[in-house]
């Protein structure tokens, strides 16, 4: 199944995401559904003026939208979509420039959500301690073959996308794993082939950018 999407590409909506705040306030509309902007203060340790005026920024970008509330007096926020996702082919500096801003907030946040599972990771079962953890992996591709290796990547894990949206799913000791795609070139451009020098033909085929899925939750609202 195919899981609703947002994707920016707009280089005020890249920089309005690209805020921890914001990306924890999605993650947490997207795991744990419509809240006030006071539940969700409660959950993140923030404050309530503070969520306020960032579920609006995330509503001006297309990220959050208000929900039917129980009564007139409640006013909860709801994600949109359950992905955010960009790309980074655009030629344009100031798209580019906004990308790499929000591709280094997201990072820190992986790793940071790394590092909290390393702190606790003691705690864990023999069984879940095995199949989880760091590793890499060298391989030598091409460009269009790095790109149908994200494809089949992206194809297997979309096997279990309908335990997201459907908890009953979900099979008895099953828990939430956060696998986090990390595609970065071991060494710079050769000389005279840097991506200033080497524009894409009309003709390349378009590579798609990062996905962020379900982010902020190690801001606690798991």
């Amino acid at each position: 199944m195919s899981l609703p999407e947002v994707k920016l590409s707009d280089p005020k909506a890249l920089r309005g995401y690209a805020h921890p705040l914001r990306m924890a306030l999605i993650g947490l509309l997207r795991q744990q559904g419509p809240m006030t902007a006071t539940q969700a203060a409660e959950r993140l340790g923030e404050s309530v003026p503070n969520c306020s005026f960032h579920l609006r920024q995330l509503a001006k970008y297309g990220l959050a939208e208000r929900a039917p509330g129980a009564d007139a007096r409640e006013r909860p926020w709801r994600a949109t979509a359950l992905n955010t996702s960009w790309d980074d082919v655009s030629d344009d500096p100031q798209t580019r420039a906004a990308v790499d801003e929000l591709s280094a907030v997201q990072l820190a946040l992986y790793v940071r959500k790394a590092e909290a599972f390393l702190a606790r990771r003691a705690e864990e079962s023999t069984a879940w301690r095995a199949v989880t953890g760091f590793s890499d992996r060298p391989v030598h591709v091409t460009a269009d073959e790095m790109a149908e290796l994200a494809t089949r990547i992206d194809a297997l894990l979309a096997e279990y996308d309908d335990r997201i949206t459907d908890p009953t799913r979900r099979p008895a000791g099953s828990r939430k794993v956060s696998i986090m795609h990390l595609a970065v070139l071991a060494d710079p451009p050769p000389a005279g082939n840097s991506a200033s020098t080497a524009p894409r033909s009309a003709g390349d085929p378009p590579v798609s950018g990062p996905v962020a899925r379900d982010i902020g939750e190690q801001r606690g609202d798991r």
